[in-house]
């Protein structure tokens, strides 16, 4: 078992996610950073699709109540075992009775705590991963609360203390990030100085960014083409009727500030998606600091799925590796 002495933020249990019930309105969840939850699986011999904690900005504070073999990777989040601190995106031992907590994030928001055997908590619609909202799997629902006690599964006995992400397969996290974007079914809504202000324009992170969506700040509003609003759309022009909203689908309500809908946002709704954030750079935007600084890069859908490639051979050397 693993105490939480103290939360954190926003700590909470995620797999990599449910698939499959989106048309019925329930969002796949799941790790924001599906690489660095991995990563940090197979650094203790878990399958890469294991239960671990994701800690958004502010780690939590656990006590061990057995032996465990753990590893952190994501955000540059120092843990520390006992006060000592511990290597990144390395597997290191814990004995019954320690303390893990963290210190703030230096780069990057959210890192991924794994421990070998997994948190066993039990499987909702084929996940262990929280979907807050719907009060639906991970621990009881919700995120962690002081006084929690999360059950460790089996472990599989391959991981090993000292194991360690070769330098080439870290991930790079801090300053301006370049989030690629196919534009979507509504882009041609957008006026031409508003197509081209959203792709020349910095963007920085408000506050308000979560695992539902994140808000974009900074650029200048953006307008869109009159027309005669369709019957059942509302009377701003950046609204449609109802529509599906796919991962990543960026909408921007009244034209102000561009939202990028993530793992835990809702199904569909009224608000025009003027493109969609690539799969590739997801884990990205999890990664992304209130205030950080980003801009958009118009790409193809050929880009976007040779990015796609790209990205599942890079968690294909981290399988070989560890096998």
């Amino acid at each position: 078992m693993i105490k939480v002495l103290k939360p954190g933020l926003a700590t909470s249990v995620q797999d990599l996610g449910r698939e499959g019930y989106y048309h019925l309105g329930i969002p796949p969840s799941g790790a924001l950073d599906q690489y660095a939850l991995s990563a940090a699986n197979y650094l203790v011999g878990n399958p890469p699709g294991a239960a671990g904690l994701e800690c958004a900005l502010v780690g939590p504070e656990l006590e061990f109540q057995a032996d465990a073999l753990v590893a952190v990777c994501g955000a540059q989040m120092p843990a520390l075992l006992d006060g000592r601190e511990q290597r990144p995106d390395t597997a290191f031992a814990v004995r019954a009775g320690q303390v893990l907590r963290f210190s703030f994030p230096t780069a990057g928001a959210r890192a991924y705590l794994a421990v070998a055997g997994g948190i066993d908590v039990a499987e909702v619609l084929g996940s262990r991963s929280t979907y807050a909202l719907g009060a639906l799997g991970g621990f009881q629902g919700r995120k962690l609360l002081a006084g929690d006690l999360l059950p460790i599964g089996t472990p599989t006995g391959t991981g090993r203390a000292g194991a360690s992400l070769p330098m080439a397969l870290r991930q790079a996290l801090g300053g301006e990030v370049v989030l690629r974007v196919v534009p979507g079914l509504y882009f041609h809504r957008l006026t031409e100085a508003a197509a081209q202000s959203f792709f020349t324009e910095a963007w920085t992170v408000g506050s308000e960014a979560d695992r539902i969506g994140y808000r974009y700040k900074g650029g200048s509003a953006l307008s869109f083409q009159p027309r005669e609003q369709p019957f059942g759309a509302g009377s701003d022009p950046s609204n449609i009727v109802d529509s599906c909203y796919p991962i990543g689908s960026i909408q921007v309500p009244a034209g102000l500030e561009p939202i990028i809908l993530h793992r835990d946002a809702v199904s569909g709704g009224g608000y025009a998606m003027i493109g969609t954030l690539i799969s590739a750079d997801l884990d990205l935007i999890g990664q992304m600091q209130p205030n950080q600084q980003a801009r958009f890069l118009r790409v193809s859908l050929e880009q976007a799925l040779e990015a796609r490639r790209s990205y599942k051979k890079k968690l294909a050397c981290l399988a070989r590796l560890f096998s």
